[in-house]
């Protein structure tokens, strides 16, 4: 007597017989879900040969932390209120980290956002702020604040459950600041 799974076993093979194997690429090109992206460029060279000396220096030592980065917005159970320590939030440049990996009030420099373009046309500077924690971040790992709603993901979408680069910029007080002003 068959079992069930002998039965599904030959079931299965009389609907997909074995023939040549395939390669990987194959099977990746096939399968539609499936999608590699490359690795993430880190900017124009137009953008990198506009860099500050700060962002040259960062950009050429090695990283002080290489952590998987998350995306989170507001709306839609995301950030709401005030971060960590107090402060609203500012779009593509709050950071939320475990503090006990980087501190609380770490200005930070993330070398694959420096050169991305943001929907209002601007370009990312690279500088971010740990100025939030969250539950679900521990260890080596980041949550980058996007903005409003959904569709702020889209600039650093790439960036999502990837490892990053980040050195330590040094100390910031007060607040995050905004895009209107300057980061440096």
């Amino acid at each position: 007597m068959f079992s069930t799974l002998a039965a599904f076993a030959m079931l299965w093979a009389a609907a997909f017989p074995a023939g040549d194997p395939i390669t990987y690429a194959e099977a990746v090109a096939a399968d539609p879900v499936i999608v590699e992206t490359p690795a993430a460029a880190t900017g124009s060279d137009e953008v990198l040969a506009d860099l500050t000396p700060q962002q040259a220096a960062l950009m050429a030592r090695d990283p002080d932390w290489s952590a998987r980065a998350s995306l989170y917005h507001a709306g839609g159970g995301g950030a709401t209120g005030n971060d960590s320590l107090g402060c609203r939030p500012i779009p593509m440049r709050t950071l939320a980290t475990d503090p006990r990996v980087i501190p609380r009030r770490t200005k930070l420099f993330i070398r694959e956002t420096v050169g991305m373009r943001m929907p209002d046309g601007t370009i990312h500077d690279g500088y971010w702020y740990a100025s939030d924690t969250g539950g679900a971040i521990r260890g080596q790992r980041v949550d980058l604040y996007t903005g409003n709603g959904r569709g702020s993901m889209q600039p650093v979408m790439r960036f999502n459950q990837r490892r990053l680069t980040i050195s330590n910029a040094g100390r910031f007080d007060g607040c995050p600041p905004a895009w209107n002003s300057a980061s440096n």
